[in-house]
């Protein structure tokens, strides 16, 4: 085991891990962040999909030790149920989850789209979302929330 400091949300965590886990097991086991999912294991699904430094990455992939400084988002700092964030809150007014395993993945992914700078097309959006899969059918709808937080954010 090795002590590893992750920034995580914004605040700097403290683990004691192997450097081969999994950041997605650091994140369940040792920080109790449960909103990234295992899904494959394979980097396939996107259930575990969290911000790295800004951009979409597979949890269940990337070995903590080279996360380094870059910075961790989860889905838990988006936003909370009491107090959804604007992407949530997308997601939230399209109806865009069915069964939930997929949403903190979409969410994350969909994050990163909208910390870019531009305004993405409809097809950019598919493109960027398409990494990510839901068994339940809803991508339509998740398409539309992704639309419809960037239109709040003046992004046609």
């Amino acid at each position: 085991m090795t002590a590893i400091t992750l920034n995580v949300n914004g605040q700097a965590r403290a683990v004691d891990a192997d450097p081969a886990t999994p950041l997605l097991y650091v994140l369940r086991d040792d920080l109790a962040l449960n909103g990234a999912k295992f899904g494959c294991g394979l980097g396939q699904c996107g259930a575990c999909t969290v911000m790295v430094g800004g951009k979409a990455a597979f949890s269940c992939l990337l070995p903590v030790s080279l996360v380094g400084t870059r910075p961790v988002m989860t889905v838990e700092g988006l936003g909370s149920a009491d107090k959804p964030g604007p992407l949530q809150q997308a997601f939230i007014d399209e109806q865009a989850a069915q069964c939930g395993y997929c949403i903190a993945g979409m969410l994350m992914r969909a994050q990163a789209l909208l910390e870019q700078p531009g305004a993405p097309s409809d097809a950019e959006i598919r493109r960027h979302m398409a990494v990510n899969l839901c068994r339940c059918g809803t991508h339509m709808r998740i398409l539309r929330a992704v639309r419809r937080a960037l239109d709040a954010r003046g992004r046609r």
